[in-house]
């Protein structure tokens, strides 16, 4: 029976992406092209994307969230398990964003198109020295834009749920900007929508911001990071905290 369900779960979030989104790219690719402008084409997608998790199902918990600064743009840095997690997370942040993604995503037709007028970021995997400075300095100009970055500085999903080790570039990034960094904890994403798994169960996901963290007030990237890290860490529930003796960092 709970395969059943989680079919059409799955069944429903598709459904509402692969009709709603099309038409959404179709009108608003267009029109951001001959005005320039990507507000009506970002809105409309978060829109479609929201939808999506909700015909699935899906209840978001929203905790925090005045912490979030309205005048300035923000890396938001959060935990990853599921490919849910951004579907959830992006559309609610309350002001624009930029994500740092998989290369290979931003080939999908139409929506790879609409990432690009978006602003999003391509991440070469790999540990291509001029690769990894020419994401920074994109993520450099989409934040002197205006623009909030959300990044998942793990890299890739967790396979237990517990948090892992944490990629350097994005702390280089909010040390060479200055911008400051809001650690995000998701959980329920785990249960959902599990590595591996290409069906969802319905249920429900807290996405909690956590005290914005100013890279001024850190002498050095790892310190920044380390505190990033514990910050999530402790937000999060026991089963998804890292095990003792966990590395807090790897190379970009």
């Amino acid at each position: 029976m709970s395969t059943v369900r989680n079919f059409f779960a799955t069944l429903k979030l598709l459904v509402v992406y692969v009709t709603l989104g099309p038409l959404v790219g179709l009108v608003g690719i267009p029109w951001t092209l001959l005005t320039k402008d990507i507000t009506w084409l970002y809105w409309a997608a978060m829109w479609v994307t929201r939808a999506g998790v909700r015909a699935s199902g899906i209840t978001v918990r929203h905790v925090g969230f005045e912490r979030i600064p309205a005048d300035r743009a923000c890396i938001f840095m959060c935990n990853h398990v599921s490919n849910l997690d951004p579907p959830i997370l992006v559309p609610a942040i309350p002001t624009r964003c930029s994500v740092m993604l998989k290369k290979e995503l931003m080939k999908i037709p139409i929506l790879g198109t609409a990432m690009t007028l978006g602003g999003f970021i391509p991440v070469e995997r790999g540990h291509r020295r001029d690769a990894a400075q020419a994401t920074v300095a994109a993520a450099g100009k989409a934040i002197q834009d205006g623009l909030n970055i959300v990044v998942f500085p793990e890299g890739t999903r967790a396979i237990d749920g517990r948090l892992s080790t944490f990629k350097k570039g994005p702390f280089f990034l909010a040390m060479q900007t200055g911008a400051p960094i809001i650690p995000v904890a998701i959980s329920g994403t785990e249960r959902l929508m599990r590595k591996g798994s290409s069906l969802l169960t319905p249920g429900a996901v807290t996405i909690e911001m956590l005290t914005l963290i100013d890279p001024k007030d850190y002498p050095s990237r790892e310190l920044l990071m380390a505190a990033v890290r514990g910050a999530i860490s402790e937000a999060l529930p026991e089963e998804m905290k890292p095990l003792n003796g966990t590395s807090p960092a790897e190379a970009i």
